[in-house]
């Protein structure tokens, strides 16, 4: 598979980014913490990181460790990652320019992650990244990814709910069931090779795949600002990618030249 696709340009009035993955790469911090836990609750650590980017904790817990599944818990146990593991995390290259453009902009965005509230405000912190107006975090829906729920609610965050607004936001995901998430909301998503190979990424079937938020640029913002996720409408920001991988491009920009003709 070869990223080699020219620039091209998109646009979208809302943008929903995953966290881990996607904005930050905490996988040496996870996998320290999680033998921590699986030691712990008396489960191999091991098992628990076959399956566990991408998913909420509380769903891990169900399957693996009954007593522990609550949000008492899970809230305590991930608010410990970033305050003891903080140092092992860095930032998805182009993660912070994106979104500082966004920003600056006024563009209509939120955080969409499968982490708990603690987890996610501790990262934010401990890496001074943006926080937006409203988070969509492990605590907000009755299920996780896959399930739909979790995008839906970040579409519905940022004004943009409607039954035809789904392919006016852009979802940007690096797990298989994240990317399934966002499509079955109805949004288009942009998928990120940092956490899973290339073929597990173009398996899950999203819009357009690319190595990280490097390739992905604001060019162009319309229309006032609702900035940081809420509030006021704002309008559509235009986003230049290259570099995404050649036949998916290729297949979703047919698929959207077909739609406006």
């Amino acid at each position: 598979m070869e990223y080699t696709t020219p620039p091209f340009e998109v646009s979208f009035k809302g943008l929903l980014f995953d966290m881990d993955g996607t904005i930050i790469d905490s996988t040496a911090a996870v996998v320290k913490h999680w033998h921590t836990v699986g030691k712990e609750i008396g489960v191999d650590p091991e098992v628990i990181l076959q399956t566990s980017h991408g998913r909420r904790s509380i769903d891990m817990l169900k399957v693996l460790s009954p007593e522990k599944a609550n949000w008492e818990y899970v809230r305590h146990m991930e608010s410990l990652l970033p305050k003891l593991h903080g140092a092992d995390a860095a930032e998805i290259p182009g993660a912070r320019a994106l979104l500082d453009d966004l920003i600056a902009a006024g563009a209509r965005w939120t955080i969409v992650t499968s982490g708990t509230e603690p987890l996610v405000g501790g990262w934010l912190d401990v890496m001074r990244l943006p926080r937006p107006e409203h988070l969509v975090t492990a605590e907000s829906v009755a299920d996780g990814k896959p399930d739909p729920a979790c995008y839906a609610l970040g579409r519905e965050k940022l004004g943009l709910g409607g039954d035809g607004d789904g392919p006016d936001v852009l979802v940007l995901e690096d797990s298989p069931a994240g990317i399934r998430a966002g499509k079955a909301a109805g949004c288009k998503v942009l998928g990120l090779v940092t956490s899973h190979t290339a073929e597990q990424v173009v398996a899950a079937e999203p819009d357009w795949v690319v190595r990280d938020l490097r390739s992905v640029k604001l060019v162009g913002a319309e229309g006032g600002g609702g900035g940081g996720g809420g509030g006021a409408a704002a309008g559509s920001v235009t986003l230049q990618i290259s570099d995404a991988l050649a036949v998916v491009a290729a297949t979703s920009t047919a698929a959207a030249a077909a739609a406006t003709t």
